[in-house]
């Protein structure tokens, strides 16, 4: 198990898109990959859990958090191979932690933990709740979402990763995005 969480050394700058449920995550991060024809990591939960949820009918139990962050970095392992410069990640294994502890009445894998701690993203972009919630069969927390953005936030500080927040309707956090990213590229290319 442990190797599966483990994150592999990547040449590229990686970005992930990161908050609650409905917050234009997965908009965005496609968005972004098509503007830099870079590849994008899914959200693998979101894929788990539907398939749960269609076979099953059960939403996502304790039992469901390890295969999932063993799907998620699978993906982006692979996905980082194929980046040329940039890989997009719709979630990262320090979004499930966040889930994790808010649906498990504190609980975090220590295994989910640690790796979620120990992987190296260049910049988070934390996706403020001002768009409009949109139902489905997996989102359930449309009255808490002012709670869970603060869990977000609080991680990030927390573990001191580097974020930004973006806010605004679709374009205008396209724009600032882009132009986040373009500064890191710029220094990664200083650097060489």
């Amino acid at each position: 198990m442990e190797e599966k969480l483990a994150q592999r050394p990547a040449s590229c700058i990686k970005i992930v898109l990161f908050g609650p449920e409905s917050t234009g995550k997965t908009t965005l991060s496609e968005d972004l990959a098509r503007h830099y024809q870079e590849p994008m990591v899914k959200e693998y939960m979101r894929e788990y859990l539907q398939e749960v949820w269609n076979s099953e009918k059960r939403i996502c139990e304790p039992k469901d958090i390890i295969p999932i962050a063993e799907g998620q970095m699978e993906a982006e392992n692979r996905l980082s191979e194929e980046a040329e410069e940039l890989l997009i990640c719709d979630t990262n294994l320090l979004e499930l932690k966040v889930y994790s502890k808010a649906y498990y009445d504190g609980y975090c894998d220590p295994q989910l933990l640690k790796h979620a701690l120990n992987n190296h993203y260049h910049l988070y972009f934390l996706t403020y709740i001002d768009v409009p919630w949109t139902p489905d069969d997996l989102r359930d927390k449309p009255h808490d979402r002012e709670e869970m953005f603060q869990r977000f936030q609080k991680a990030l500080e927390l573990h001191q990763k580097p974020y930004f927040i973006l806010k605004g309707d679709r374009e205008v956090r396209f724009n600032n995005a882009v132009k986040k990213i373009d500064q890191l590229i710029k220094e990664k290319n200083r650097e060489f």
